[in-house]
């Protein structure tokens, strides 16, 4: 578990400078470039994600039970987490209304994929995994609809087309991930 406090903490850190030292982020790039800024950036997120994939796989090993789940959460999380790569896709489809609407697509749907494992997994390492990111998730939307509130952001309203591009990826994203992927990777098929 230690490791996977580790990676969380070294992982949601580095996300978080925005969050709570957005002017320090500015300095730092100012003072160190762009480029060193997103190097070190980049390699501290990629430490933190491997210790948190070690940290997990390994108090999967060994799960602590904090409830049993009903059955029928699974089935709530994968519409969870079809919603959540629908978001995920309309983060990058540009022009779509899913973004001109929530601003912040990509942040709500890692709150989204969050609250769906909370809600089908009772064991602690699941709940410091998931519950960590959705309170980073709640963090991180407050913060930017705030900076968008300050810099006066405006989105352009949504084209029909880019919405029916960003819903269709993320749903055959969604059904590759949990027919295939989610077992492959992960080790759980939540779909059969």
């Amino acid at each position: 578990m230690a490791y996977l406090i580790l990676g969380l903490v070294l992982f949601l850190g580095v996300h978080s400078v925005r969050i709570v030292a957005d002017s320090w982020r500015t300095r730092m790039v100012a003072s160190k470039g762009e480029g060193v800024y997103k190097g070190l950036y980049s390699l501290l997120s990629v430490v933190g994600f491997g210790l948190i994939i070690w940290g997990f796989g390994q108090a999967r090993e060994a799960p602590q039970m904090l409830w049993m789940p009903p059955v029928g959460m699974r089935h709530a999380a994968s519409l969870f987490t079809l919603l959540a790569f629908v978001l995920l896709a309309a983060a990058y489809v540009p022009g779509n209304a899913i973004k001109a609407r929530v601003h912040h697509p990509m942040v709500l749907g890692v709150k989204t994929w969050a609250f769906a494992h909370l809600i089908s997994n009772g064991n602690l390492a699941h709940v410091v995994l998931f519950g960590s990111f959705l309170v980073w998730g709640i963090l991180s939307f407050v913060a930017a609809r705030r900076r968008d509130r300050v810099a006066g952001v405006q989105y352009p309203p949504g084209k029909p087309i880019a919405t029916v591009i960003a819903v269709v990826a993320g749903t055959v994203a969604w059904a590759v991930f949990a027919l295939w992927l989610h077992g492959l990777l992960i080790g759980i098929r939540p779909l059969g």
